[in-house]
């Protein structure tokens, strides 16, 4: 799992980097029109173009029987009853590609997540990096009172705060402060094993991963290698804020914009792009 999620992480990334430096909605936009592209493509493929059409038609011309026959209710009843099956055979024969297409879609939005779903850190900020540890690392943690935590920053980030210890939650935390740009790596011990935890400070638009987690959780964190198998923690955090995207003048979630820009891209495309939506 983790190759394929690299190898995805390497693709987005290339597709970011000539829009780094640029407002969010610039690179979100073009890459909602690619991705548009390619959904039309895909729907052209896998669906009944013929069938879409003529379903269409047969919709159209309820419509039109129920403006022309407004007087007659027996006719008006019939036609709706008409549309009505028509409509529902149109979303059965627009739900087959959109079905097939469902897993490419929720690649790309897991991917994006990591692009765009989560605020620069800046120099002089500081953040909370969490760890969540396994049952039985916690109780060794207990009988050393925390004394088997610690924190190792490099150069360019400097550790705050001694480490918390919650042995309800079984997590561990310590407050850091960035001092400049780059690309770090946290070292979390416990006891006699080491975990590494990357930090990213940059503000421009790039790949950010708030955690490491480790087993099936790879499906929804893939943007960090997993924890190593037997590890003592089960995830390690850094606070990364959520970001918003000012969408021309309006603030919101990037995921918001992104399926907009999709739907209208998708719009405008189909009719140069020849296919029956």
């Amino acid at each position: 799992m983790w190759f394929l999620n690299r190898a995805l992480g390497w693709i987005f990334d290339l597709l970011v980097l000539p829009f780094r430096g640029m407002a969010p909605i610039v690179g979100l936009t073009v890459i909602s029109a690619l991705v548009s592209a390619g959904m039309l493509i895909g729907f052209r493929r896998v669906s009944d173009q013929d069938a879409l059409e003529e379903v269409k038609r047969r919709i159209s011309g309820g419509v039109y029987e129920i403006r022309l026959y407004k007087d007659d209710l027996l006719t008006i009843f019939s036609a709706q009853f008409a549309v009505a099956r028509e409509t529902w055979t149109y979303f059965r024969l627009s739900m087959v590609p959109m079905l097939w297409m469902m897993g490419p879609i929720v690649i790309i939005v897991i991917q994006l997540q990591f692009q765009y779903g989560y605020a620069g850190l800046e120099p002089g900020q500081s953040v909370l990096v969490q760890v969540e540890l396994t049952e039985e690392a916690a109780e060794r943690v207990d009988a050393s009172d925390g004394a088997d935590l610690s924190l190792d920053a490099p150069d360019g980030i400097r550790v705050e705060t001694p480490v918390v210890w919650v042995p309800l939650l079984r997590q561990a935390g310590w407050r850091i402060t960035l001092e400049a740009p780059g690309e770090y790596e946290l070292v979390v011990h416990i006891g006699d094993e080491s975990i590494t935890k990357s930090v990213r400070v940059a503000g421009t638009t790039e790949l950010r991963s708030p955690v490491r987690a480790s087993g099936i959780s790879q499906v929804i964190w893939p943007a960090e290698a997993p924890l190593p198998r037997g590890s003592s923690a089960q995830e390690i955090t850094v606070s990364y804020a959520d970001a918003e995207i000012n969408m021309f003048g309006w603030k919101t979630h990037w995921l918001i914009a992104f399926f907009i820009l999709t739907m209208v891209f998708a719009f405008a495309l189909a009719k140069p792009m020849g296919v029956k939506i």
